[in-house]
C-alpha cells in the first residue's frame, strides 16, 4: 500500500463524519458571535460599564475604523465581490447537490450563512457611519448585529447538523 492510500485510510475524508469539520463549524460561529464588526463583544460590555469613559472612546474609535474599512471595500470592489461570491456559492451548490460532492456541500453550508453575516456587517457599518456611531446608539447597533448573527448561526448549525446526520445515515462506507 502506498503512502497516499494509507493516509486516506486513516483519515475519513467525508466531511460530515469528520470531527474536524464539526470543530471548524463551532469555531467559525463562535468567532462570528464574539467579533462584531471586527470588535470583540466584551469591549461593548466594558464600554457600557464605563458609561462614557476611555473604554467607550476606544470602542467608538475601533468601530469607526472597522466600519470605514468595510464601507471602503464595498465602494471599491462591491460589484466584483458580489459576482465572485455568487459564483463561488453557485459552484459549491452545483458540485454539492448536482454532482454529489460532500466536501462542496460542507463548504457551502459553512460559506453561505457567513455571507449573510457579511451582508449584515455591511448594513451595520452603513448605519454606524450614518449616525449610530456613538454612545447608546452604537451599543444597541452592535447588540442587534450580534443577536442576528447568533440567530443565523443557530439556524445554520441546525441545518448543517440535520443534513450531516442524513448524509451519514445514507452514505455506505466500503
Amino acid at each position: 500500500m502506498d503512502w497516499y492510500g494509507s493516509v486516506f485510510e486513516m483519515i475519513d475524508m467525508r466531511s460530515f463524519s469528520n470531527l474536524w469539520f464539526w470543530i471548524v463549524l463551532a469555531v467559525v460561529w463562535s468567532s462570528a458571535s464574539h467579533w462584531v464588526l471586527g470588535v470583540p463583544f466584551d469591549m461593548v460590555a466594558r464600554a457600557k460599564r464605563s458609561n462614557g469613559g476611555q473604554a467607550a472612546q476606544d470602542l467608538e474609535d475601533l468601530v469607526r475604523i472597522n466600519a470605514n474599512r468595510i464601507w471602503f471595500i464595498v465602494e471599491e470592489t462591491g460589484l466584483w465581490l458580489a459576482a465572485l461570491v455568487s459564483g463561488f456559492h453557485t459552484g459549491m451548490a452545483l458540485l454539492g447537490w448536482v454532482y454529489g460532492v460532500e466536501f462542496a456541500q460542507a463548504v457551502f453550508l459553512l460559506a453561505f450563512p457567513m455571507s449573510l453575516v457579511g451582508l449584515l456587517s455591511i448594513a451595520s457599518a452603513r448605519r454606524i457611519l450614518n449616525g449610530e456611531g456613538q454612545g447608546e446608539a452604537l451599543w444597541r447597533r452592535l447588540r442587534i448585529h450580534r443577536t442576528i448573527s447568533q440567530f443565523i448561526g443557530t439556524i445554520s448549525i441546525f441545518i448543517t447538523a440535520f443534513w450531516g446526520m442524513a448524509q451519514n445515515l445514507v452514505v455506505q462506507v466500503p
